[in-house]
């Protein structure tokens, strides 16, 4: 009779515990102050999809929500006369960066360069930012495909050594 009355403590204790421990809420993917302002963009963008500003914005938005695969979903469905902005093309390189996707990411940030490049006057169809800013990205990208680095994230050694690589200086004494 004792192993019996034993059993049933334990079960019991189980049973308590289990329901005790209720259901767990998962954590929201946006907070509430961006809700907000992510909604507003979205419908923005919605009603007037020829905005580059705003299409990039909601791009951009979700990539600082961590959300690359949404960034990438925006700007692919872009119009094909919004699609070939260069602005928008340097934000789909960094949503492809954050995925996963260096070689695509590469060839989006060569993209920029070439419509940054300039036309026959002489004048470029890009901001000073932009055109230096897709020029660093590019020099990164170049050293993590040339490592055979698809994915930054899951090779952390390898893109700080791509990141090294890109970035360092050399610098002449003279005596």
């Amino acid at each position: 009779m004792g192993l019996r009355a034993w059993n049933v403590g334990l079960l019991a204790a189980i049973g308590a515990l289990w329901l005790a421990s209720g259901t767990q809420r998962e954590k929201p993917v946006l907070d509430d102050a961006r809700v907000t302002s992510v909604r507003a963009l979205e419908a923005e963008v919605s009603a007037n999809p020829a905005n580059v500003a705003r299409r990039r914005e909601l791009a951009q938005a979700y990539l600082d929500a961590h959300l690359p695969g949404l960034a990438i979903g925006v700007v692919e469905a872009a119009p094909a006369a919004v699609r070939s902005e260069p602005i928008l093309d340097h934000v789909y390189a960094r949503a492809l960066l954050e995925e996963g996707r260096s070689a695509a990411a590469l060839a989006a940030e060569e993209s920029v360069l070439a419509s940054c490049a300039p036309a026959a006057d002489g004048v470029s169809r890009c901001d000073t930012w932009l055109l230096a800013s897709a020029t660093r990205r590019a020099e990164i990208l170049r050293e993590l495909v040339g490592l055979g680095v698809e994915d930054a994230q899951a090779h952390p050694e390898a893109s700080a050594i791509a990141y090294h690589n890109a970035t360092r200086e050399a610098k002449l004494a003279l005596q």
